[in-house]
């Protein structure tokens, strides 16, 4: 078999909305669906203002441009994270400032962001993995709130994940919610997608409004003045109508990676080799990475990738990468980031994935251990 490590979902409804954005010929860079897409962002996790950008990357740039964040500043940023999580301080001339993780979720531990606070922290940039929630949120956003800091939750993999309180007098509180702003990413791995693209949702109509100026060059789309400096961080409107089209089927792709992810579970959880993460009941995971750890994961994944098996490695410490290692000269260590690093292996999943190629897939990882 021939089995990648993630394929898009996509219908007969995308190929439609992003055919009747380019029929119309006109409003191609900023046309009617950014706003209504930005709408269903914000009605589905709950907050006032949702503000749609080309890229995740680029959504966490133009926030910490929007919050005043630069030279000078520090911020707090785990290691284990896509890489994008730590330059986005340096794109403003600030300082990121590495913490080490806890060993459920690996989010960001509060005692270690805690020994990390200095004069100079401006912000916490807490991590949600691979379709999880950060097990520690409330308490990192405690402590944001305690030491008069910004807590920014980077969500770029967990759209849709939330807390589901076990008593029935709890609310459900989902994924970027917690902090003061948060950023999703769509690209093309994630659970709906716009091939490229990202959000940042927020409650503060302020910082909203300077997003949108500093997104389209500083132009104020009403006056048609240039209000401030900017950049071409904008979301074309055809890409924000296939959004529309995903977002509306979010739930159903969520629950069919749920279901695989489960079968996955049982299929692998008779390999002593392999150790299955267990989350917390109260947290509702969207599985936007199906992940394990692994005795002997480097030799496995050759294995397996042999086997015609995609898998990926996420991911490899930031502190640990050439460039911020020998260039910026970091030279401190993280052991929980670099232990769970060692051992974690992400294995596909994706919602037209067969039960016959996660049987294989099981198969497979048996056949090396044995």
């Amino acid at each position: 078999m021939s089995i990648p490590l993630f394929k898009i979902y996509w219908d007969q409804d995308d190929i439609e909305a992003m055919g009747n954005s380019i029929k119309q010929g006109m409003n191609w860079a900023l046309g009617p669906n950014i706003e209504e897409f930005e709408r269903l962002i914000a009605q589905y996790i709950g907050t006032k203002q949702a503000i749609v950008f080309n890229s995740g990357s680029s959504a966490l740039h133009a926030l910490l441009i929007a919050y005043g964040i630069g030279n000078g500043d520090e911020v707090i940023v785990p290691s284990f994270s896509f890489i994008a999580t730590a330059n986005a301080p340096l794109f403003v001339k600030a300082k990121p400032v590495f913490a080490d993780i806890e060993d459920v979720t690996y989010g960001l531990d509060p005692e270690d962001v805690k020994s990390k606070i200095t004069s100079k922290t401006k912000a916490i940039i807490a991590m949600h993995y691979a379709g999880t929630a950060c097990l520690k949120i409330k308490e990192l956003s405690s402590l944001a709130k305690e030491k008069g800091i910004l807590l920014i939750e980077d969500a770029a993999e967990s759209f849709g994940a939330k807390f589901s309180p076990r008593s029935e007098a709890g609310q459900d509180q989902k994924v970027g919610t917690f902090g003061d702003a948060a950023m999703f990413s769509f690209c093309q791995t994630k659970v709906f997608t716009t091939g490229e693209g990202g959000c940042i949702v927020t409650d503060s109509e302020e910082i909203a409004e300077k997003l949108k100026l500093i997104r389209s060059y500083g132009r104020d789309e009403a006056t048609k003045q240039y209000l401030s400096l900017g950049y071409n961080f904008r979301m074309s409107d055809a890409v924000a109508a296939l959004g529309i089209s995903q977002i509306k089927k979010v739930d159903k792709l969520i629950n069919i990676r749920r279901e695989k992810a489960q079968y996955l579970t049982k299929l692998l959880s008779e390999i002593k080799q392999i150790t299955i993460p267990e989350f917390p009941l109260e947290i509702f995971h969207v599985y936007q990475e199906y992940h394990v750890r692994a005795e002997s994961r480097d030799e496995l994944k050759e294995y397996l990738t042999q086997k015609g098996i995609g898998t990926r490695i996420s991911f490899p410490p930031i502190h640990l990468t050439n460039y911020y290692k020998n260039i910026l000269g970091y030279n401190i260590s993280l052991p929980q980031t670099e232990k769970i690093f060692s051992e974690t292996l992400t294995l596909p999943l994706y919602p037209a994935l067969t039960q016959q190629e996660m049987d294989y897939i099981a198969q497979q990882i048996k056949n090396f251990y044995d």
